[in-house]
């Protein structure tokens, strides 16, 4: 999940729960760094329709819906041309101030309109006085879509199998390449990050805001970094939430992150009295477990409910447990549900791996996503230094090299692996105990960017901290300060009593209540 669903999900008091399938670990979990497609060319004659009237569900008001013509390939603007959709939610005051706020949505693959309902309560303070714009960008959403079919009712079985997610790869691919705006292969390569940008860019022109301010989330981190490297000086102030530096080696790094998070997991429930009671050596426990694997199990399916009997394997029980460490609030309930795995109960596990939303809002384009990923991330996993921990291993980062294997490449330069001085102010916001992109990465990031950055760290927070606790508040403040030196003075330190959720306990049947008790 990105950190703006989470996001989201805290602002809101009452929160849907909902599942990820277990396929879809794939699009859902993975970020992808945003690297450099090569020198800017010239931008390309915008061609577009005009603002009109329009709803979104989920957004009392009314909007403003747009499309921007943009070329397939910016070198080769005579050739396919796709349409880049965008919405604007106007600004309450009538004399509102030109520089809008541009929403990055995460992913990669997920589209900015489907969480434009939900992120808004984010953006509240901000849009009495500014405009929000969400963009979709290219492969995602309403822009030259590159969506394949979603596996989340399939069974179990089917779920779990990698050589089956490797057919379903291919078979998308086969179907992406029929789409009026694909000739062939390599135009599946022209979905990258500095690609992207130079689209964002054009919207911006096409608003005709001089500066703008960006808000990214998990992978949008890498799109405002990209964006802010190619268009220094159309940038106001950045807010980069989940922070993943565009040299960081994914898939290989993120194993190596979960890894720390789930350790922190561990030391955390040893030195809470009650889960160190009911939970005694979880980590031997866990490690035991995945020792026992593959082997069949029982589980109800999560969108079903039907009994199913499949094979459980390590990647699957790792997937179960990476989602539910991207929420504390979810990985609270870890240690009871790795305890009843361990004695054969396994619909905690399968449980927890269902509490992602499957709701269109958080679906990813999976080939869009694979374009990403294939084309900035893969090819540079023999540069990580990372070395995952004994659980979580490789294994992760080799299922990705196999899908790769067989998915378009397109091509990138190592200028966008280098992170360059902001020149206009940054706030870089990171979760302590975020299994994807936890502090190290973003006070890197910070380090490069130079005196124009500032990193708040929450330190009990998981992947995405916009919507928690004060955060909202502080990056409004950024934003909306006049100067900027006041704007990275903001105070942030209301951010620090975030408590860390304690382990979940079940409730008791009635007859065991005294025994409850006796604990």
């Amino acid at each position: 999940m990105t950190p703006l669903a989470i996001a989201a999900r805290a602002a809101r008091p009452r929160s849907r729960r909902a599942r990820l399938a277990l396929g879809a670990a794939l699009a859902v979990c993975a970020l992808a760094r945003a690297v450099a497609a090569g020198p800017t060319p010239p931008a390309a004659p915008a061609s577009s329709s005009a603002l009109a009237d329009c709803h979104v569900a989920g957004i009392r008001n009314g909007v403003l819906c747009g499309t921007l013509e943009r070329p397939l390939d910016p070198a080769h603007p005579d050739r396919a041309r796709i349409a880049i959709r965008y919405v604007v939610v106007p600004a309450m005051a009538r004399r509102k101030f030109p520089d809008p706020v541009f929403l990055l949505a995460g992913g990669p693959g997920q589209s900015a309109i489907a969480v434009a309902a939900s992120t808004m309560t984010l953006f509240s303070r901000l849009n009495n006085r500014r405009d929000i714009v969400f963009v979709d960008q290219r492969g995602t959403g309403g822009s030259a879509p590159l969506a394949c079919a979603d596996p989340e009712h399939e069974s179990l079985a089917e779920q779990s199998d990698p050589d089956r997610q490797y057919r379903l790869a291919l078979q998308c691919k086969a179907q992406l390449l029929k789409l009026p705006y694909i000739a062939n292969e390599s135009d599946l390569g022209l979905f990258t990050t500095s690609i992207a940008v130079q689209d964002l860019d054009a919207v911006r022109r096409e608003l005709g805001a001089e500066r703008i301010d960006l808000v990214g989330a998990s992978y949008g981190t890498r799109v405002a970094l990209e964006y802010q490297r190619q268009f220094p000086k159309a940038v106001r102030r950045s807010v980069i939430d989940g922070v993943a530096p565009p040299d960081m080696a994914l898939p290989a790094s993120f194993s190596f992150d979960n890894q720390a998070a789930f350790d922190a997991l561990a030391a955390a429930c040893a030195a809470e009295a009650a889960c160190a009671r009911d939970h005694p050596d979880l980590h031997r426990r866990f490690t035991a477990l995945l020792q026992s694997l593959p082997r069949t199990v029982k589980a109800a399916h999560p969108l079903s409910g039907r009994a199913e009997e499949f094979v459980l394997t390590r990647d699957m029980l790792l997937g179960a447990v990476r989602s539910a460490l991207y929420a504390p609030a979810l990985a609270a309930a870890l240690p009871e549900a790795i305890d009843a795995a361990s004695r054969g109960e396994f619909a905690g596990l399968i449980g927890l791996n269902a509490t992602f939303s499957s709701r269109k809002a958080m679906r990813l384009a999976t080939g869009m996503h694979l374009s990403v990923v294939c084309a900035e991330d893969v090819p540079r996993l023999r540069f990580s230094g990372d070395r995952p921990g004994p659980d979580f291993g490789l294994e992760f980062a080799r299922f990705y090299e196999r899908l790769c294997s067989a998915w378009p490449r397109g091509e990138v330069a190592p200028a966008f692996y280098s992170v360059v001085a902001a020149a206009s102010p940054v706030l870089a916001l990171s979760g302590g105990i975020d299994p994807a992109t936890p502090p190290r990465h973003g006070e890197r990031v910070v380090r490069a960017l130079g005196p124009m950055a500032r990193h708040v760290v929450v330190a009990n927070a998981g992947h995405g901290v916009l919507g928690i606790g004060c955060v909202r508040d502080v990056v409004f403040r950024f934003i909306d300060a006049s100067d900027d030196r006041d704007a990275l003075a903001v105070d942030a330190g209301c951010a620090a009593g975030v408590p860390r959720p304690p382990a979940f306990r079940p409730v008791a049947a009635e007859g065991d209540i005294s025994a409850k008790l006796a604990r």
